[in-house]
C-alpha cells in the first residue's frame, strides 16, 4: 500500500517520485526510533489540549512503544511505496487503530517532525561520539604517562630541532581532543533545543504546549521563533559537522605521524603485526594501511561542513527540499567517526615505542639547545653561547649531553597530564547526558 501524507487525487509521475524521494527512505531508518519518540511526546501534548481523549492516547502510546522496540531492534522497515519514516509510522498506527491513527499529525508538519527526529538522533550520536573520544583520550594519556621519560626528536620544517618525548607526543593529541570536546559540547547545546511545534515553519492555530514537549523529550530549551526553528534545518547539521571535523582533524594528524614514525627510516614506533597488511610481491612489507585509511576517512569527514554549506548557502528562509540531501552525507558520518576512533584506539593501545631512540647519533644535534641553555645558565651571554655551540657543530666538536631538564608546565618533565585530564573530565560532565536519558525513560514508561 502506497502512502504519502500529502497526496490527494492526482498521482505523481513515477520518475518524479523516484527522483524526489532519492535515498530518503534508506536514510530515514536512522531516524525511526526518534520519530516514534517525537510522536509520543506530541500526542501526549495533544491529549492535554483535548485533541485526543485519554483512551485514544493510551492506545496510541501502547502501539508506538511496540514500534519503538521494533526500531531499536533493527526490525523496523519502510515498506515499498511508503515515502518516509513519518508515513510508515502513521500507516502502522492506522492499520492497527483505524481512525485514531490518523489523529497524530494534528498541529504538526513533516517539517518540524523531521527537525525533531534529527535533533534527537544527533543528540544521541553526539553522546556516542563523546564516549568514543573519551576512550581514545584515556589511552593517549595512559601512553603519555607510560613513556613520559622516553625522548624522541622534535621537528620544525621536518628538520631535527629539539628534544621532545613520547610523553609529549601522546599527550599533545590528548589535549587536542580535550579542545575538540569543547567544540562538540557547543554543538550539543545548539542541538539540544526543541523545534517541535513550529509546524511548517509558521506555527499552528492549535494551542500547542511547546514547553510540555520540550520537557517530555528532555531538551534543554526550545527554538522559540518558529521561522528560525525551520532555518535551523541544515544549520544544526553544519555546526555539528564542524565539531566532528575538528575531531577528525586531530585524528588525521595523528595518523600521519603514525605512518611516518612507523617507517623504517624513522623507526620511532612499531605497529602490532596483526594491524598491518602485506604486499602481493614484497614479502617483507608490513604496511600501515589502517592509519592510511584513517587519514583519508578523516579528511573526507573534514569536507562535510563544506558539503552542507554548499547545499544551504543560497536558500532564503522557509523550508526547501534541498535540505533532504544533507541527510545522505551527514547521518552516516557518526558511524564512520566512531569506527575510526575505535580502530585508532586499538592501534595505539598496543603500539611499541623505540625506547633507545635518543641514543642514535643521527639525533645528537637536537641537544644543541640544551647545551646553549646550560652555558647561559652558567653565566655566558645567550648570544655568545649560541655562537660557541654553532661553531663547535661546524667544526665537528660538538658532543651532546643526552639529558634534559625541563620543569615548566607542559614540558618534558612536567606534562600536566592531570590538568589535561581534569579539563577533559569537566567538559564531559558538563554535557549532562543524564538529563535527557531521564526524560526519555519517563516518556517510554508513560
Amino acid at each position: 500500500m502506497a502512502l504519502k501524507l500529502w497526496e490527494k487525487s492526482v498521482a505523481v509521475d513515477h520518475n518524479v517520485e523516484t527522483y524526489t524521494v532519492g535515498r530518503d527512505r534508506e536514510m530515514d531508518l536512522y531516524l525511526a526510533p526518534y520519530d516514534v519518540l517525537g510522536s509520543m511526546a506530541h500526542i501526549t501534548m495533544l491529549e492535554s489540549i483535548s485533541l485526543l481523549s485519554a483512551e485514544e492516547l493510551r492506545q496510541l502510546l501502547d502501539e508506538l512503544k511496540d514500534i519503538y522496540a521494533s526500531a531499536i531492534a533493527g526490525k523496523f522497515v519502510i515498506e515499498e511505496g511508503v515515502e518516509d519514516v513519518h508515513s510508515q509510522v502513521e500507516l502502522m498506527l492506522t492499520r492497527r487503530l483505524g481512525d485514531i491513527g490518523k489523529k497524530i499529525h494534528s498541529g504538526r508538519s513533516r517539517n518540524d517532525q523531521v527537525l525533531v527526529d534529527l535533533k534527537l538522533f544527533i543528540r544521541s550520536e553526539i553522546e556516542a561520539v563523546a564516549h568514543a573520544v573519551e576512550t581514545l583520550f584515556r589511552t593517549l594519556i595512559a601512553q603519555s604517562n607510560r613513556y613520559k621519560d622516553v625522548l624522541m626528536p622534535g621537528y620544525t620544517h621536518l628538520q631535527v630541532a629539539m628534544p621532545s618525548s613520547f610523553g609529549l607526543w601522546f599527550g599533545a593529541y590528548a589535549e587536542s581532543l580535550a579542545d575538540d570536546m569543547m567544540v562538540l559540547q557547543a554543538a550539543y547545546r545548539v542541538t539540544n533545543r526543541n523545534p517541535l511545534g513550529s509546524a511548517a515553519g509558521y506555527g499552528s492555530s492549535f494551542p500547542l504546549r511547546r514547553e510540555m514537549t520540550t520537557r517530555l523529550l528532555g531538551f534543554e530549551g526550545m527554538n522559540y521563533n518558529v521561522v528560525y526553528a525551520q532555518m535551523g534545518r541544515g544549520k544544526t547539521e553544519r555546526i555539528v559537522a564542524n565539531a566532528l571535523a575538528g575531531i577528525a582533524a586531530t585524528v588525521s594528524r595523528l595518523a600521519f605521524d603514525a605512518c611516518l614514525y612507523n617507517s623504517q627510516n624513522f623507526g620511532f614506533i612499531k605497529l602490532p603485526d596483526q594491524y598491518t597488511t602485506g604486499s602481493s610481491i614484497m614479502p617483507h612489507k608490513k604496511n600501515p594501511d589502517v592509519f592510511e585509511l584513517t587519514r583519508a576517512k578523516c579528511n573526507r569527514l573534514q569536507a562535510l561542513p563544506s558539503q552542507i554549506t554548499l547545499i544551504l548557502n543560497n536558500l532564503p528562509s522557509g523550508y526547501f527540499r534541498d535540505m533532504q540531501l544533507i541527510k545522505e552525507a551527514f547521518l552516516p558520518a557518526f558511524d564512520e567517526l566512531k569506527s575510526i576512533l575505535a580502530m585508532v584506539n586499538a592501534m595505539l593501545s598496543e603500539v611499541k615505542v623505540n625506547t633507545s631512540l635518543a641514543d642514535d647519533d643521527r639525533y645528537k644535534y637536537m641537544f644543541s639547545v640544551e647545551e646553549v641553555n646550560r652555558l647561559t645558565h652558567d653565566g655566558m651571554p645567550f648570544r655568545d653561547a649560541y655562537k660557541k655551540v654553532g661553531l663547535d657543530i661546524e667544526a665537528g666538536k660538538f658532543e651532546p649531553v643526552r639529558e634534559v631538564h625541563h620543569t615548566h608546565e607542559g614540558s618534558i618533565g612536567n606534562l600536566c597530564n592531570d590538568k589535561i585530564t581534569a579539563l577533559f573530565d569537566r567538559t564531559l560532565s558538563d554535557f549532562h547526558f543524564e538529563s535527557y536519558h531521564s526524560a526519555i525513560e519517563s516518556l517510554l514508561n508513560s
